[in-house]
């Protein structure tokens, strides 16, 4: 389903109320309009006897956006341990300093000390301009 669940992504949500013969309280009803989940992907719709999108098959909509939401999670556990990396670097950079090759020893903050390093297509250093 990997793929396959993506599409679910474009369908449209909708706030609507059945007819007074159906629901007399009015109740707003929440769901999708099978007519628009038909164009998205035609097995997600339930037909009628003359063969017209009836309702939308909610069951395979969950369990698509079940699948999507656990791509979600995925994505954001790797990102949290990306995060806990860069976290922990710049921890560290922070608590050793920045060493400038023309002067040993800790810079100071950033907000200090501005350099910009200048590189040529080589990827080697050609001058540094200091603030």
């Amino acid at each position: 389903m990997d793929k396959a669940s993506e599409a679910i992504l474009a369908l449209k949500p909708v706030t609507f109320r059945y007819k007074h013969v159906l629901d007399p309280e009015g109740i707003p009803q929440f769901g999708l309009v099978a007519e628009e989940v038909e164009k998205v992907n035609p097995d997600l719709v339930a037909r009628d006897e003359q063969r017209k999108p009836h309702t939308a098959r909610y069951e395979a909509v969950n369990a698509m956006l079940l699948n999507e939401f656990l791509k979600a999670h995925r994505t954001v556990q790797e990102q949290q341990k990306e995060i806990d990396v860069l976290r922990a670097e710049l921890k560290e950079q922070r608590s050793v300093g920045a060493v400038h090759p023309n002067r040993p020893g800790r810079l100071g903050s950033i907000a200090a000390t501005c350099e910009l390093l200048i590189w040529d297509e080589d990827v080697r250093p050609i001058s540094f301009i200091t603030n």
